[in-house]
C-alpha cells in the first residue's frame, strides 16, 4: 500500500532518492528562510513537495501504530521519560513524554530493545493508563519491569503489573552512589576551606578520580588520591564515602550472581547506619527500594539499559529534525526510527 501511495512521488531522472530529514517534515525553531531552503531541497530530491510524501506515509504509520499485535510477546518492559520540546507547554502541551520499551530477550539471551509507545506526561498515572489500555493478556505476560528510581512508575507497576518483578536500573543506582561521594567532597571542601573548589585545592584536583572505578585508576591517579586524602584529616570522610560507592559498584561487577547479591545485601543493610549523612541517606533510599534493588540479581541482570539506548535514538532523530512542532508526527516518527512499528 505504501508503495502504491508513493507512486506519484517518484524522483525525477538524475535525482537522488536519499532522505536527509525526518518523516514528519517538522523543523522546529528553524528560521523561515531555512525552512524554505530545506523544502526546496526535498522537492529537488523527490520531484514533489514534502507534504505530498507525508500524506502518503502518515496513514500507513497510523495503521501500523494502531496494530495491537506489535505488543505481543513482551515479557520484559522498560519505562523512562524524556523531554520532546523546550517551548511553552501552553503551545505544545507537556514537555515530558513517558516511553515504554520492549526489553525482552531473544532465544540467544540478548535484549533487542524497541520502542512501544510514547504518551504525554511524566507520571505514574500516564504509565498506569497505558498499561491498562493494553489489556490483561499483555499485563499477565510481562514478567520483569525495569525502571529508574521514580516512585510514580513503581506505583503504576504495583497497580497494573502485580505479577511482574520490578527491577531498579543498575546505572542509576551506581549514579546515586557517585553523587553521594561528590556531595561529601563539596561539603568537606566548604567546611575546611570555606569556599568552593578552586585550582590547587586538594579535593578539587581529584573530583574526576572520585567518579572513576577503583580498578580503572592508574598508579599515578592512586597516588594523587592518597595525597589529597592525607592533606587534611577531615578528608577521611571523602575517602570513606568513595569506598562505599566502590562497594556498591562491585556488587554489579561480580561475575557470580550469588556473590553480587551478597555484596548488595550487605550494602543495603549497612549504609543507612553510616555516620556520614550523605551515605546514610543513600542507604535509606536503597532500603526503601530494597526488593527492586536486589531483584537485579534474581532476574539475570535485568536492567533499563535498553530503554536508555532507545532514548539515545530518539534524541538523535530529534536533533536531525531540528525539533518537532506536532506530537502526533513526533510519536509516529520515533516509533518508526526505534522499531516500534515492527511486531
Amino acid at each position: 500500500m505504501l508503495e502504491k501511495n508513493l507512486r506519484g512521488a517518484a524522483p525525477r531522472a538524475g535525482h537522488s532518492t536519499r532522505f536527509d530529514h525526518d518523516a514528519s517534515g517538522r523543523v522546529g525553531d528553524r528560521s523561515t528562510a531555512s525552512r524554505a531552503r530545506h523544502h526546496r531541497r526535498l522537492a529537488r530530491q523527490l520531484g514533489t513537495s514534502w507534504k505530498t510524501v507525508w500524506r502518503a506515509i502518515e496513514p500507513e504509520l497510523v495503521r501500523l501504530a494502531a496494530d495491537e499485535s506489535r505488543f505481543e510477546g513482551v515479557t520484559t518492559l522498560g519505562v523512562d521519560e524524556h523531554v520532546w520540546h523546550h517551548v511553552d507547554p501552553r503551545r505544545r502541551g507537556p514537555k515530558e513524554l513517558t516511553g515504554m520499551v520492549d526489553l525482552s530477550r531473544d532465544s540467544a539471551g540478548k535484549t533487542r530493545a524497541r520502542l512501544l509507545d510514547l504518551v504525554p506526561g511524566r507520571s505514574g498515572k500516564a504509565y498506569a493508563t497505558w498499561l491498562a489500555e493494553r489489556g490483561p493478556a499483555f499485563r499477565e505476560n510481562v514478567n520483569v519491569a525495569a525502571l529508574d528510581p521514580f516512585a510514580g512508575y513503581k506505583t503504576a507497576i504495583n497497580d497494573q503489573l502485580e505479577d511482574a518483578t520490578a527491577v531498579l536500573d543498575a546505572f542509576h543506582v551506581v549514579k546515586l552512589g557517585t553523587a553521594a561521594v561528590d556531595e561529601v567532597r563539596r561539603r568537606v571542601q566548604q567546611d575546611t576551606l570555606g569556599h568552593r573548589g578552586r585550582k590547587g585545592d586538594p579535593l578539587f584536583g581529584i573530583q574526576t578520580i572520585l567518579r572513576a572505578g577503583a580498578e580503572n585508576l592508574t598508579e599515578k591517579q592512586r597516588a594523587r588520591l592518597l595525597a589529597a586524602i592525607n592533606a587534611d584529616p577531615a578528608h577521611e570522610e571523602v575517602f570513606i564515602a568513595w569506598q562505599c560507592a566502590q562497594q556498591l559498584r562491585s556488587a554489579y561487577q561480580a561475575k557470580d550472581l550469588a556473590e553480587g547479591r551478597q555484596i548488595a545485601e550487605k550494602v543495603v543493610d549497612s549504609f543507612h547506619t553510616c555516620p556520614i549523612p550523605e551515605v546514610a541517606r543513600l542507604g535509606r533510599t536503597l532500603r526503601r527500594w530494597r526488593d527492586a534493588f536486589l531483584a537485579y540479581w534474581a532476574t539475570g541482570r535485568a536492567n533499563n539499559g535498553g530503554t536508555e539506548a532507545i532514548n539515545g535514538i530518539i534524541e538523535l532523530h530529534r536533533r536531525l529534525a531540528r525539533g518537532y512542532r506536532n506530537r502526533h508526527n513526533y510519536r509516529l516518527r520515533m516509533l518508526l526510527a526505534a522499531g516500534g512499528l515492527t511486531p
